[in-house]
């Protein structure tokens, strides 16, 4: 549906509109904590369109467990940024971390000026909790692990409550670029009917914060949305992306019934895992085992679940009772109701977990503000990459990002608005590797299944040069490609597909041409980490 606040300088169908649609200042694509912080930030200072593929509010930041990593005090700032760096693997641009973790306690007393209510300790401050590769607990949440349901809706009740005009159920067709430049985005609005209607939004400056692509692999922690669409968008109209190879894969996604994700706090709060025989494997493997970075302990969770014949590795956390006097559910209320309905009590049984796909640390390239190469189009979360999270991300740095980012996006926005020098960046620590052919792919030639095996098994937690090969033949076209922008009948979920063929093919050119094992990216066939590796940034020619 459709629903829109009044908005001041929104016009729909107005004066110079085209025939269903709109001009804005401001559009923002994505209702997750990136987008709606610019939405609000921006609407400060001008009129905003939010335009979102589910409800507002229902995207991968509602699903989010953990919390948002805040360095605790000035204290801790260094701290949190040498944790960062050292998850990152090499990978992190020192700078960005730095200013995110930096900005973070302000950002947060924004998010809880906007109605979040953050868990509290006995002393009525932020409850402080440990996970996986922090050096000291920082990590704040809400509802236990309910925090990124938290923030959701009390993000959404905001928009809902300023002059924010919001389309719900709309799917972002393309960017509009004229003359080099991102001017608005073509959606498709759902009718009363059902039907799909061309809406056109014309806007100054287009903000995308879409989200990441989990729907590439077989098994994810992210919801059926996550399919690439504002990546493959910003890429046909001609942005940079960087990273693409670095897909974090989380440890600790149930493997009963239907997947669902079991957060890093649960090993932070003493849980440990086990293989299908019962034996405990991460002390041999690291140093500080449960909590050692994510990707170590995906890996080591994956072999785990292979040397067993594919049956699934082990999270016990029978002991959380006796450590802490509260019972799982006290602790954990809503994995232990997803554990319920699975048939599975934590506090008297270990959790079968499997690794999943959970977070892209590559997307679209961006600076510091959230500029892209491509005048007029921000990008800002989990779409963008601003090189924060390098090879690795550190746990619950994600909505600390996002939170951080789409609020300085939308500074930048009005800094340009006001008459700021809107250049796109230069990136010049870059590898930049040209990347020829369509922007676009016909979507019918490979199916989604297949697509999503492929990319689970050989680009994956484990990648190869042969698999790789694979991958890629199976991902090329054997037809004339398909410009879907063209075409306003073809449906939802073929765009959604080519989307994903797209993002998955520049996926696995960039897993082929990292021939090292760096963070997420591990090759099997190169297994050495370089000294000094550099990002890699994939440009389209025609």
């Amino acid at each position: 549906m459709s629903t829109a606040a009044p908005s001041r300088g929104v016009a729909p169908g107005g004066p110079g509109a085209a025939p269903g649609g709109q001009e804005c200042d401001v559009l923002v694509l994505g209702a997750g904590i990136a987008g709606m912080t610019a939405a609000l930030d921006a609407a400060r200072t001008g009129s905003v369109v939010l335009a979102t593929k589910t409800d507002l509010g229902d995207g991968s930041t509602r699903y989010a467990q953990g919390g948002i990593a805040v360095a605790a005090g000035a204290g801790d700032v260094d701290a949190h940024v040498a944790d960062t760096l050292a998850a990152g693997a090499g990978l992190c641009d020192g700078a960005a971390v730095r200013a995110v973790v930096a900005a973070g306690p302000a950002a947060l007393r924004a998010l809880a000026a906007r109605g979040v209510a953050f868990d509290r300790d006995g002393g009525g401050n932020p409850a402080l909790c440990l996970e996986a590769a922090h050096s000291r607990p920082r990590v704040v949440h809400a509802g236990g692990d309910r925090t990124g349901a938290a923030v959701s809706a009390a993000l959404a009740a905001a928009v809902r409550r300023s002059a924010v005009a919001v389309h719900e159920d709309a799917f972002c067709a393309d960017l509009l670029v004229e003359d080099g430049r991102v001017v608005g985005a073509d959606l498709l609005l759902r009718s009363a009917s059902g039907a799909d209607v061309p809406h056109r939004v014309r806007a100054r400056a287009v903000v995308l914060a879409t989200g990441g692509a989990g729907q590439l692999f077989t098994r994810t922690t992210n919801p059926a949305v996550a399919t690439g669409d504002g990546l493959a968008a910003a890429w046909r109209a001609g942005a940079l992306l960087a990273d693409l190879e670095m897909y974090q894969f989380h440890p600790t996604a149930a493997a009963v019934g239907e997947p669902f994700l079991v957060s890093e706090a649960v090993r932070g709060e003493g849980a440990v895992l086990l293989d299908a025989a019962g034996h405990r494997f991460m002390p041999a493997l690291h140093p500080r085992a449960e909590l050692a970075p994510r990707d170590v302990v995906a890996r080591a969770t994956g072999r785990a679940v292979a040397a067993h014949g594919g049956r699934p590795a082990l999270l016990d956390a029978t002991g959380l009772r006796a450590r802490t006097g509260r019972s799982f559910a006290q602790r954990f209320p809503g994995i232990a109701a997803m554990c319920a309905a699975a048939g599975v009590d934590p506090d008297r049984e270990p959790v079968p977990v499997t690794p999943a796909a959970h977070y892209l640390m590559g997307g679209v390239r961006t600076d510091a503000s959230g500029r892209t190469s491509v005048p007029g189009l921000w990008a800002a979360g989990e779409v963008a990459c601003t090189g924060v999270h390098g090879a690795n991300r550190l746990a619950s740095n994600s909505l600390l990002e996002a939170l951080v980012t789409g609020a300085r996006v939308a500074a930048d926005v009005a800094a340009v608005a006001a008459g700021a020098a809107d250049a796109p960046p230069a990136f010049g620590a870059d590898e930049v590797v040209d990347v020829q052919g369509t922007a676009t792919a016909r979507a019918s030639h490979v199916a989604r299944r297949d697509l999503r095996a492929a990319l689970w098994e050989h680009a994956g937690l484990f990648r190869d040069a042969a698999g790789l090969e694979v991958a890629a033949k199976l991902l090329t076209p054997d037809e004339t490609p398909l410009d879907l922008a063209d075409l306003p009948g073809v449906d939802r979920r073929a765009r959604e597909d080519a989307n994903l063929v797209l993002v998955a093919r520049l996926l696995v050119t960039a897993a082929a041409l990292r021939t090292e094992s760096l963070g997420a990216h591990h090759r099997e066939d190169h297994p050495e980490t370089p000294g000094a590796p550099r990002r890699r940034t994939l440009r389209r020619t025609a």
